[in-house]
């Protein structure tokens, strides 16, 4: 499965035959009417991402049940495989593509050179595996990937006992030194700007000598519910992992089982599909929907409300359906930051002001997405404030024009749900979406054709 596939054209949203490519800007369908969709959705990126990694340090084969299959996903495949790590394609169980088999290498080796993409799980899940590996293991990734924050990881991995060089940089390019073993025990670090610098250690921690004892310093740990979602797993491998106390972690030292595991659709990835509801008056139901799960996409149960909208679990079915107005809203996302931006867009739709604080570590993901989010929603004629810890959203009437992605999947979802109260949107670069949704523009397509 070639990572390169996700830089081809990708599907147009008017269903014709002609490609939507990097250099374009695509039009944002405009809903005419109030939307009345159900759908499915691929798998979450966090859960598979975090399954590779732990399936490749098991000590037996795994399978992987209706994983995603993105830009993010692929590069995480290819890094393993590069490691040594056996990983093929197997009929699939759902709708999106392969399941996955994974067969652990009795050795890992390094000598090798690892491309993160812009993809935070790769350059933060795999630099202790590669550790944990024989051999020099270089890692870089796209121009954007360079300048996300880095250091905790190379400080972490050096605190104990890996060589990494990296020239000073703190941040990409730089090469593990594997020796095959951590020794492992006590540890402190910040992880002020990222969780995943906790969930990367986490997931490799079983394998060193000493286990791991961790704890975090600083004045705030932003996405804890991804943290919980990375215990969950590692404990599901019968690894004995859990939080001593807030902001204190310890996993044992063990074998890690190799396992079945189906993987639950991308709650995250539901967001702009369900605010699609509200934004056109009508109604969107995804299915497949779990009943209990440690995505922080769950909390849409909860935050959609609060614009105004119902929402009904029936089953495995969310559906969310529009109120005769969309609210301004006051909310704090520390736990769920990777929901700001179409929340964000949600609200410059609304009919009165919103502040959404408790993101400001969104500045360090795939760009500083508060000043991505001011920016473009400004220059479509609204009004955001950049705060210290989030934004405040006043509503304007918007226009048209050119909405940038900054290379960044989440921004471009965002200007989607923009387009489709506002005339004349055009997201550059709506490819980007590739990096944990591919089927994106399709999956909007069709939307708007079921409202139609």
């Amino acid at each position: 499965m070639p990572v390169s596939r996700y830089s081809v054209p990708q599907f147009n949203p008017y269903g014709d035959d002609s490609p939507v490519s990097h250099d374009e800007h695509w039009p944002a369908p405009r809903a005419t009417a109030p939307i009345h969709a159900v759908l499915s959705l691929p798998g979450s990126k966090s859960l598979t991402n975090r399954e590779l990694v732990l399936s490749a340090l098991a000590d037996a084969p795994s399978i992987l049940r209706a994983p995603l299959h993105s830009r993010d996903s692929d590069l995480m495949v290819e890094a393993l495989r590069s490691l040594g790590t056996t990983i093929e394609e197997v009929d699939g169980s759902g709708g999106f593509g392969p399941d996955l088999r994974i067969t652990p290498a009795e050795e890992l080796f390094g000598s090798t050179t690892i491309d993160c993409g812009l993809a935070g799980t790769v350059m933060r899940f795999l630099p202790p595996v590669a550790a944990l590996a024989l051999g020099p293991t270089t890692f870089d990734g796209d121009e954007g990937a360079r300048r996300r924050p880095m250091a905790t990881t190379i400080s972490s991995l050096r605190d104990l006992g890996v060589d990494i060089g990296d020239d000073g940089r703190a941040a990409l390019p730089f090469t593990v030194h594997g020796s095959g073993r951590i020794r492992g025990g006590s540890l402190t670090i910040d992880a002020s700007s990222s969780s995943q610098f906790v969930s990367g250690l986490l997931l490799a921690a079983a394998r060193f000598d000493e286990g791991l004892e961790l704890r975090h310093h600083g004045d705030r740990l932003p996405s804890l519910p991804h943290i919980e979602m990375t215990l969950a797993a590692i404990r599901a491998r019968g690894v004995r992992a859990v939080s001593n106390e807030p902001g204190s972690w310890s996993v044992e030292p063990g074998a890690i089982a190799g396992a079945d595991v189906a993987i639950e659709p991308d709650l995250s990835n539901a967001a702009p599909f369900l605010a699609a509801a509200i934004v056109t008056g009508g109604s969107v139901a995804i299915t497949g929907w779990p009943s209990s799960t440690t995505q922080v996409g769950a909390d849409l149960a909860e935050l959609l409300p609060l614009f105004g909208a119902t929402v009904e679990l029936e089953g495995d079915r969310l559906t969310v359906t529009a109120g005769d107005r969309i609210r301004g809203v006051s909310i704090d996302l520390s736990t769920g930051g990777e929901l700001a931006p179409p929340l964000v867009a949600l609200a410059a739709l609304a009919d009165e002001p919103s502040e959404i604080t408790g993101i400001g570590h969104i500045r360090h993901h795939e760009t500083d997405r508060l000043a991505a989010l001011a920016t473009e929603i400004n220059n479509l004629g609204g009004e955001v404030t950049e705060l210290p810890d989030g934004l405040a959203i006043t509503p304007r009437p918007l226009h048209g024009g050119l909405w940038s992605s900054y290379a960044d999947h989440r921004m471009a979802t965002a200007g989607a749900l923009i387009g489709l109260a506002v005339d004349g949107v055009l997201v550059e670069d709506i490819a980007t979406t590739a990096k944990t949704l591919p089927q994106f523009p399709e999956l909007w397509h069709g939307l708007l054709t079921a409202g139609a």
